[in-house]
């Protein structure tokens, strides 16, 4: 491998282990299936991981070969070189099946370097295991023989003294790193490469060489291409590049005013659902009440677009009953802050290893946005158990190690903001919840008195384009209900709007009709239960309405 200044990071990353003899077997995992720059002596162009390998970074090998559960056993380089191998004599097809390809692969190193040995000539080669979590999988147990004896024939390229002394890398292609069996993940001697989503250097690059196919699509950027590079930041150059083939073919170019929502949908794509973009026109001047929580959040907010990152809290945790805008609050902090609000899916999968390869490619994405916030609903739930029993073989435990370890990087500070909202605070795992990876915690509470709660009603009237009249407070606020919810006062409001459509009365006539047979949708006591945890949650007092403490108290 010769280095040079244009190669991507993770591939100098790969040389110099393989140069200073550190490593000579490496996982690729990541943005595997992507396309890349190739920078070549005749140019720079795009390819795929496969092409890199072959055309780039294993140029100077002897022999290049290359194995996938399709195709088999390839040559990829030095096909004269490898039929000198006795074995390779007399035209025999190379085999298909995953441990009889092993074993040829293996048989084949250890000629090379029983030649080298007895004084022949030496014989650098390489082997690429394409799409390797099929081939060696993340399956366990002494009854997989098969699966077993594939991972060791492959950890014996790495650990096997004859064999790592000699010209020899190995490379093993998969798009998360959990997918891979544990004997080939977890050998001391392989090293993890992460491939990246690309930056907006490459993205920038990648459009300046698609630009004269593209030129109609791209044409109001022609001469300033970092401005669509910049506003791609999470999609993959393969998304990208379709994008701009099928405006071309459309004759349709990209505006800046669509670019926004063109790059939600690609990501949105890549991601095959597993995320969402929280879209949102609201701000904290939507929210009623709350006014210390709003003006601690506009605080951060003004540090994070100010670059002044040393105080900014690594995540909010949003604890109240069910039904006091959690979810609404993170909706209009996303109008404010100006940067892409990311929605969690339901990353959890029934196949073995699904799950964490989803987590994995989660963290990807995050991590290549740049300044984004992170929102986790219903988080006592998604976020998994330390200890979660033998139920799910683990997975709980897996998920719980993977969030800990992501939301307690230090690195991300000032880059992603982790908001968790539930409203059984208790059931979320302590060290998930201790500062350094939830560093403020919010209390949302329901409205405290009868006055409260007609001004949501109000405003929540307003919304559904009744205007319910401020006279008429002293005629309905006696039939305000206890400890009313945000969730529940729209469902009254909808009512409202409903009785006056169907029965065909006044504003203030509904109202009452509909106060009068109100029932709470969630029991009282179990409020109030709720309201204590979050209230034991909440990291500041002044976070916590006096009025609403003295109206639980008592």
């Amino acid at each position: 491998m010769s280095a040079t200044t244009a190669l991507p990071d993770w591939a100098q990353e790969a040389i110099d282990l393989y140069q200073s003899d550190a490593a000579s077997q490496f996982i690729l995992h990541g943005n595997v299936q992507d396309r890349v720059l190739l920078p070549l002596k005749s140019g720079v162009r795009l390819g795929s991981i496969d092409d890199f390998l072959n055309d780039v970074l294993l140029t100077s090998f002897n022999v290049v070969l290359s194995y996938d559960v399709g195709n088999g056993i390839r040559i990829e380089r030095g096909g004269k070189t490898f039929q000198e191998w006795p074995s390779a004599k007399g035209g025999t097809p190379l085999p298909k099946k995953p441990r009889e390809a092993c074993q040829t692969l293996t048989h084949y190193l250890r000629y090379v370097t029983n030649l080298k040995r007895a004084g022949g000539s030496s014989i650098s080669v390489a082997i690429i295991i394409r799409a390797a979590h099929l081939v060696a999988p993340a399956v366990q147990g002494t009854a997989q023989f098969d699966l077993n004896a594939i991972a060791l024939l492959m950890r014996d390229w790495a650990s096997e003294t004859a064999v790592r002394e000699h010209s020899i890398a190995s490379f093993f292609i998969t798009e998360n790193l959990n997918d891979m069996h544990p004997l080939v993940a977890n050998n001391p001697r392989t090293n993890h490469i992460r491939v990246p989503l690309p930056s907006p250097t490459e993205l920038r690059r990648a459009l300046q060489l698609l630009e004269p196919s593209c030129a109609t699509a791209l044409q109001e950027y022609e001469d300033n291409l970092k401005e669509p590079a910049e506003q791609l930041v999470g999609a993959t150059l393969s998304s990208v590049e379709s994008l701009l083939r099928q405006r071309q073919y459309e004759n349709d170019p990209i505006s800046a005013d669509d670019l926004a929502d063109l790059k939600k949908d690609l990501v949105e794509r890549d991601c095959n659902g597993l995320i969402e973009f929280v879209e949102s026109d609201r701000s904290l001047d939507d929210y009623y009440g709350q006014e210390a929580i709003k003006d601690w959040m506009r605080g951060d907010i003004a540090l994070w677009q100010q670059g002044d990152l040393k105080a900014m809290p690594m995540g909010y945790l949003l604890c109240g009953p069910v039904g006091t805008g959690k979810t609404y609050l993170v909706e209009c902090l996303a109008g404010d802050a100006g940067v892409p609000v990311v929605k969690l899916k339901n990353f959890r999968d029934r196949w073995v290893g699904s799950t964490e390869g989803n987590l994995e490619k989660i963290f990807r994405l995050l991590e290549a946005l740049g300044r984004c916030i992170v929102f986790i609903d219903e988080a006592d739930q998604a976020l998994g158990k330390r200890d979660s029993g033998s139920g799910d073989s683990g997975l709980s435990g897996r998920v719980y190690s993977m969030m800990a370890k992501q939301m307690s990087d230090t690195r991300n500070r000032g880059k992603i903001l982790w908001i968790l909202a539930s409203s059984r605070p208790d059931l979320i795992e302590i060290d998930l919840k201790r500062p350094g990876r939830i560093d403020i915690k919010l209390p949302i509470f329901p409205c405290a008195d009868a006055d409260e709660a007609f001004v949501i009603l109000r405003a929540l009237c307003k919304k559904q384009g009744i205007d319910l009249p401020k006279t008429e407070k002293d005629n309905l606020i006696h039939l305000m209900p206890d400890l009313l919810t945000p969730g529940a006062a729209e469902a009254i409001a909808v009512k409202i709007y409903r009785m006056i459509k169907t029965k065909g009365i006044g504003v203030a006539e509904a109202t009452k009709e509909a106060l009068s047979e109100y029932q709470p949708p969630i029991p009282v006591e179990i409020l109030s239960y709720q309201i204590e945890l979050a209230k034991a949650e909440a990291t500041d007092l002044k976070f916590i309405p006096e009025k609403y403490r003295k109206v639980i108290e008592g």
